[in-house]
């Protein structure tokens, strides 16, 4: 039976791998503080199969968090580095051409330097664009198109009587195969210089992110430990006392508001989702007005959704398109879609009251 672990080691020995490369990378000006955060990492996803076994404690994960968190803090981590420019060979030939290994350092407009891991040239990439054409998207593709496929039949398939996948694991495992079909198949259509260019190209991007890698991921738990410490319930209190008596409207309103504001704070509508749901809308909207709970939560998260949109906690929506493209403006992406969020949540709050009840 095959259990989703193996996707968990794999990622673990690619963040380890990133480390190797960093920590070998002599011109990286903080080489040391981002080879210990990403190995760390790395190390924290093997570790991690121990303690769901429960043959190893907990705390060891919750120290390399802190020491993570220290790490990132005081700045031992980022893409700054001695100045080193890259020459990447076949430049503007339309050679098969990859990233080159060295970092460099560019200006920004206001005459300071921020030093970057190097990469092909703006010229080389629409170069490649053009000789690829639309080929570029057949590895994105695979992804989706291998984890459907997986996660629909793969819980269909048993040998001896046993199904082969593990119960809840078909979805994971799917995205796990579809991202290393990818991986292959974008080495075979790319003929990138080295098998390793995957790797460094993945660690590029991984450093450029940073810390807000992992926002996700951390913004998730913490939904987790703010349910289990009863917040919902507290909220659900709170507001109980305050809403209109049989007044469906604020109901709806507040729910939908609620999903909104809590996404704002904890930068992920899953973690907010436990919280208005525990507070609101299963007692409320679902068992006080009879309502449609399908519609009702899967409204309820569109509506948490429009808190993505305008908040820096949701750092792979919003900080991280800043930071990659280099916008002068890190709330750049906020500003631009604050209209769009409250109009949506508007329209959320209209949908939901008059479709599910």
């Amino acid at each position: 039976m095959i259990t989703s672990e193996w996707l968990y080691w794999l990622i673990g020995a690619f963040f380890i791998a990133v480390a190797v490369l960093i920590v070998t990378d002599s011109t990286h000006a903080k080489r040391l503080g981002n080879a210990a955060f990403w190995g760390i990492l790395g190390l924290s996803f093997f570790y991690g199969t121990f303690v769901a076994a429960k043959t190893a404690p907990a705390w060891a994960l919750g120290v390399a968090v802190l020491v993570m968190v220290a790490l990132a803090g005081l700045g031992f981590t980022g893409t700054t580095s001695r100045t080193r420019v890259a020459s990447i060979p076949g430049a503007g030939t339309g050679a098969e051409t990859g990233p080159a290994e060295p970092t460099g350092v560019t200006p920004r407009a206001d005459g300071s330097s921020r030093s970057v891991l190097a990469t092909t040239t703006p010229d080389e990439r629409a170069a490649s664009a053009l000789r690829f054409g639309n080929r570029l998207f057949v590895p994105a593709l695979v992804v989706p198109v291998v984890a459907v496929l997986v996660a629909t039949l793969g819980p269909l398939v048993s040998f001896g009587g046993k199904p082969l996948l593990a119960e809840g694991s078909a979805t994971l495992t799917g995205l796990g195969i579809g991202s290393v079909l990818a991986v292959v198949v974008a080495v075979f259509v790319l003929r990138p210089p080295s098998l390793a260019t995957p790797v460094r190209e993945g660690g590029r991007l991984l450093q450029a992110i940073g810390w807000a890698a992992l926002l996700p991921q951390m913004l998730s738990t913490l939904g987790i430990v703010f349910t289990q410490a009863g917040v919902g319930d507290a909220v659900g209190t709170i507001i109980k006392s305050i809403l209109p008596s049989g007044s469906l409207l604020a109901a709806v309103v507040v729910y939908c508001l609620g999903m909104a504001l809590f996404t704002v704070i904890m930068g992920n509508a899953f973690a907010a989702f436990p919280i208005m749901t525990a507070a609101i809308g299963w007692p409320v909207l679902v068992q006080g007005f009879d309502g449609n709970p399908a519609a009702i939560f899967a409204i309820g998260m569109l509506a948490g959704f429009c808190g993505t949109l305008v908040t820096p906690m949701a750092a792979n929506f919003n900080l991280v398109p800043a930071a990659l493209l280099e916008m002068r403006d890190k709330y750049g992406p906020i500003k631009a879609q604050i209209p769009t969020a409250a109009i949506l949540l508007v329209v959320n709050m209209g949908v939901m009251y008059l479709v599910a009840f």
